[in-house]
Order: structure tokens, then C-alpha cells, then sequence
């Protein structure tokens, strides 16, 4: 018997070691998938779907095969989409029963399209002998554009190879079970040789002992039956008693009226609409912060150099008038005070606008290195998919501003239309409302709907500085302030308790006339910087862009307008013509 469990063992031991073994090798499967285009790309662009990208899990490696001319990029489907617009295309999915990639050529009106490099859509990109081989790990709405030079084909092949899980779980357990068997079998071998060697001595037949006496064994005896009196064989009262039980209990079963069981309750089923999906972000914060440090970047070289052109590449509406016209003055007058640098912190709060079309915009309030200046809040507009995003707006927050609660990065917000009346005032109303504060102060029509506590501009621009500076001027010149609408973009993005964080610009103008004929009016810095003179004697016109940012809260709250920040500086500066 020990020589067949031993031969059992080695089997068994033979078979789980081989299984192992064979797992690892002639078993095992590939350790990559490949799949390759199988027709050449003929249009300027080529898209990968994400739906290509992750037809197998884990990390995916895209070879682009193409000139010395390569450019690769990827971002959220529908950003990539959206750039090639009207051009033609060729966009990439994965056949599951070819294992290849299939083109699907999409026509378009365009046979062309500009240099992608740069483009503030993507997540990543990638130039030259870098765009040949890309690994990434990509999400299902992500996809990958690749062209040459925007006008010849695109790269002719594409492949895309994934690692494989051809790892083999139960190969050890299979090879190290094996082996303990194979152990075991030859324990069993070694001690079945043992017992037959000493089974092979001497064998003495043992005497055969006296048997035991039997001990009688006892008969029980049996009961007689009773008859009764018919001469029938009764039953005993003992046996009776459980069928007559049992007939009882039946008895009483049917007598017992039937209880109703409860149905189960059937499980509800939501029959309401589907909650609604909100829109994508107009950015992930990973975009912003590279946006943010490009445009910090392209601001300083322009600050640097004073070249306005470079400057528009990043700026727009009146964030780019202000600086224009103070690069302008301080080329003309090296005295002229620069305009404030932009904060180069770490962004304190972003606030997207939800929003899968054009144009975009996002809030950014970016906190300063140099800790005693407040942060500043930059609002952003993308006005198409090909544009960059440009700072409209670029405001210095009240050193004690408190901005509102919003909805985090990922979620973002709604852009609110300009003339809503859902707010405490409508954003197209705020500009004038508050510059008429800022020429008749507790007179204003609209003062006691705007936060008094905190607002250092009044302090600065308000009626007693202009009263001020009207004492200031001789007799013989008159000074006059009015307001107007600037021509900045109205942005309006809703906050968390129904209100808006609102960016506006006001153009205040100071016009200072001779009031005698023959007399003169003077200025300095960098209005005479912008005329070209010191003096007139027609006068003058001076018109200042004030940038500001005011949280609004909901009508049905109510409460008080506050200002959260401010930004002025000089956008024109001509002789007075009378009209």
C-alpha cells in the first residue's frame, strides 16, 4: 500500500509541477496587444479616439510614423474636435473582431489648419522625435490629434500597443504543491523499502489460545396479544396514542380558517425625468495653472520690453488698454509711474464656467509673492477653440475682500447674462450705479444698494478727491467728470447662494477747459506722456479705465452689492473739441 501512495504522489506530483511549468511558458499568453491602421492617412489631421485608447486597460503606447515634421497633442474629445473644426479629418476607432485600428475619414471645407502648438485646449503635447512614441494612461473622453506641417498628410501609419495581464497566479502554488508531493512520495517510498526489509525476517506462527466459555444470552418474552371480546386483536393503549394524535392535529389543521399572506410589495421604479448633466468645465485646473503661468510669463516679457503687441497675445479688453497706454506713456516719459506687475503666486481659487461652447471663461484669483500686496483676480476669455485664453480682466482684491463661497474647480459655474433680474441689480447696471456713487456719494440713486465698509476706492476716487482736485485748478480752467459704459465684456459667474461674482469696466473722463480766453491748462506724468505737450488752450480730456469685480447677491436674499476689488489706470488722453 505504501509503494502505491508513493506512485500516487509522484503522478499527482508530476502532473502539478508540469501544469505550473506550462503556465509559464507554452501556456502563457501574449504579454502585449497591438493594433495598426491598415489604410494610409490622407488628410491633415488624425484624431485617436479615446475609445481606441482604452480598448485595453492600463497604459497605452501611440506610435506615429512620419517625416521630420511631427506634432502630437491630447485633450478632452470634444476640445480636439472642436479645433479642427471645418477641416478635413481622419478620425481612428478600434475593430474588436480585426484587433486593428479603422480610419473613418471626415470631409470637411478646409484642407489646412494653423500650427496646433500652444493651444490653451490641451492637456499634454508633444513636438518631433517626443510625438513618435507616447505613453499615457488616458480617460475615455480624452483623444489624440497628430499632424505634420497642417498641410500634407497627416503621419501615414498609427499603431497602438497596451500591456497585457498574462501574469500566471497559479503557477507557483502549482510548481511548490508539486514539489511537496513529490517530498511526500518519497517519504512514502523510503518507508515502504524500510518495512519490507524487516518484513523479510523470521516468522513464528503464534499458538492458538483456548476459547472462552459463551455466556448464556438472554431471550426476552414475548408479550400475547389481547383479543377482545369479537375475538379481533386489540391495540395497545400505547401504540393508539400517536395516530390519534396525528388525526387530532389534522382535525384541527382544517378546521383552522385559512390567513390571507401578504404579497411582496413590488419595488419601486423611478419614473421622473433623468437629472440633467451638467456641461464640462471650460478647464481642469491642471490647464489653468499652465494658462496662468503662460500668461504671467508673456506679461512680464512684455512689461519688460513695453511691446504692446506681445502683450495682446495674453491680454485683452481693458486689462490690455491699461497696460497699453502705459507702455506708450513711460516710451515717451521714463518717469511715467509702471503699471503693477502681475501676481505670480499659487492660484487661490478657480472658478471655471461650465460650458462646452465658445466663448469661455474662467475666474482666477492668483495670490502674490510679495505677501503684503493682495491677490489678484484675473477673468479669462477664450473667444474660439483655435484662440488662447486673453485676460480681460486683471483686479487687485481689496486688502479685506471676502469672496463669496463657489463651486469647486471640477464643477465649476454658469456665465449669467448681463441683464438677468434674478440678482439684487443686473450686471449691465452696475458699472454706471456705481460711478454715479462715485461723483455724488450719499446723493447716489443707488448708494444705500452698495456696501459702504471696506470700499477704499471711494476714498481714493470718490467725491471728496474730486472736489479736491477741483479746488486745486486756478480760476481761470474748470474741471468736469463724467462716466460711461467701458467697452470691456460684461462677465457674470453664479456663486453658490444664487448670487455672481461680477466683472465690469467703467470709463470715469476728467475734462479740464479754460474758462478766459487765452488762459492755459497744464498736466503732467503721463497724460502730457500720451498729448505730447504740457499745456493747451483748448483743454483737455482724460478718460480712466476702472476695472472692478463686485459680488451681487440674489434678489430673493438681499443684502448689500460689495466691491471685492479695483484696478485704474489711464486708457486715452487728447485735447478738448468742442462739439
Amino acid at each position: 500500500m505504501r509503494f502505491v501512495l508513493a506512485i500516487v504522489c509522484f503522478v499527482l506530483a508530476a502532473v502539478s509541477m508540469g501544469l505550473g511549468i506550462a503556465e509559464r511558458t507554452v501556456l502563457a499568453g501574449p504579454d502585449t496587444a497591438t493594433a495598426t491602421t491598415t489604410s494610409p492617412i490622407t488628410t491633415p489631421v488624425v484624431v485617436i479616439e479615446g475609445s481606441a485608447l482604452t480598448a485595453f486597460p492600463h497604459t497605452q503606447t501611440v506610435t506615429l510614423t512620419a517625416g521630420s515634421t511631427l506634432f502630437a497633442a491630447y485633450g478632452r474629445t470634444k476640445d480636439v474636435v472642436a479645433w479642427v473644426g471645418d477641416a478635413s479629418y481622419t478620425s481612428l476607432s478600434y475593430d474588436s473582431t480585426t484587433g486593428t485600428l479603422v480610419s473613418h475619414v471626415h470631409r470637411g471645407t478646409e484642407s489646412s489648419v494653423p500650427s496646433p502648438a500652444g493651444s490653451d485646449l490641451w492637456l499634454g503635447q508633444f513636438t518631433g522625435d517626443a510625438a513618435r512614441t507616447i505613453r499615457m494612461t488616458a480617460a475615455p473622453d480624452v483623444s489624440i490629434l497628430a499632424v505634420t506641417d497642417g498641410t500634407a498628410p497627416a503621419p501615414s501609419k498609427v499603431s497602438i500597443s497596451w500591456p497585457l495581464d498574462n501574469s500566471t497566479p497559479w503557477s507557483a502554488p502549482l510548481i511548490g504543491g508539486g514539489a511537496v508531493l513529490l517530498l511526500v512520495g518519497f517519504i512514502l517510498l523510503l518507508w515502504a523499502f524500510i518495512h519490507m526489509r524487516r518484513a523479510r525476517g523470521p516468522r513464528r506462527s503464534q499458538p492458538k489460545m483456548p476459547k472462552l466459555p459463551r455466556r448464556p444470552r438472554y431471550r426476552p418474552t414475548r408479550p400475547r396479544a389481547v383479543t377482545s371480546s369479537k375475538g379481533r386483536r386489540s391495540i395497545s393503549r400505547m401504540v393508539a396514542v400517536v395516530p390519534l394524535g396525528v388525526v387530532t392535529a389534522l382535525v384541527l389543521v382544517g378546521c383552522t380558517p385559512s390567513v390571507p399572506v401578504a404579497a411582496p410589495s413590488p419595488t419601486p421604479t423611478s419614473t421622473g425625468p433623468a437629472a440633467p448633466v451638467m456641461p464640462a468645465t471650460a478647464v481642469t485646473p491642471g490647464q489653468l495653472t499652465r494658462i496662468v503661468q503662460e500668461v504671467t510669463a508673456t506679461v512680464a516679457k512684455s512689461d519688460t520690453t513695453l511691446n504692446a503687441a506681445t502683450a495682446a497675445t495674453r491680454l485683452a479688453g481693458p486689462a490690455l488698454d491699461e497696460r497699453a497706454t502705459n507702455y506708450a506713456a513711460r516710451k515717451k516719459d521714463k518717469k511715467v509711474t509702471p503699471i503693477a506687475a502681475f501676481a505670480s503666486g499659487k492660484i487661490e481659487l478657480a472658478l471655471p464656467q461650465q460650458s462646452d461652447t465658445w466663448p469661455r471663461t474662467v475666474l482666477a484669483v492668483v495670490g502674490d509673492t510679495n505677501t503684503q500686496l493682495a491677490p489678484m483676480a484675473y477673468t479669462l476669455i477664450q473667444d474660439s477653440p483655435r484662440a488662447n485664453y486673453k485676460v480681460n480682466y486683471a483686479i487687485r482684491l481689496l486688502p479685506k475682500a471676502v469672496l463669496p463661497e463657489v463651486a469647486p474647480a471640477n464643477v465649476g459655474a454658469p456665465r449669467i447674462s448681463p441683464d438677468i433680474k434674478l440678482l439684487l441689480m443686473q450686471p449691465q447696471a452696475l458699472a454706471l450705479a456705481y460711478g454715479d456713487i462715485l461723483q455724488r456719494d450719499t446723493a447716489a440713486t443707488s448708494y444705500s444698494q452698495f456696501e459702504v465698509a471696506g470700499d477704499t476706492f471711494r476714498t481714493q476716487v470718490g467725491l471728496a478727491f474730486k472736489n479736491a482736485e477741483k479746488k486745486k485748478l486756478p480760476k481761470t480752467a474748470k474741471l468736469t467728470f463724467t462716466n460711461a459704459n467701458g467697452t470691456g465684456q460684461i462677465v457674470a459667474l453664479a456663486t453658490n447662494n444664487n448670487g455672481a461674482i461680477v466683472s465690469v469696466d467703467l470709463a470715469e473722463t476728467e475734462t479740464v477747459t479754460p474758462v478766459k480766453k487765452g488762459a492755459q491748462v497744464s498736466v503732467t506724468g503721463a497724460v502730457k506722456a500720451i498729448l505730447g505737450k504740457a499745456t493747451s488752450t483748448k483743454g483737455i480730456v482724460a478718460t480712466y479705465g476702472d476695472q472692478l469685480l463686485f459680488y451681487v447677491p440674489s434678489a430673493l436674499k438681499g443684502g448689500k452689492i460689495v466691491l471685492l476689488g479695483f484696478s485704474q489706470g489711464l486708457i486715452n488722453a487728447a485735447e478738448y473739441k468742442k462739439k
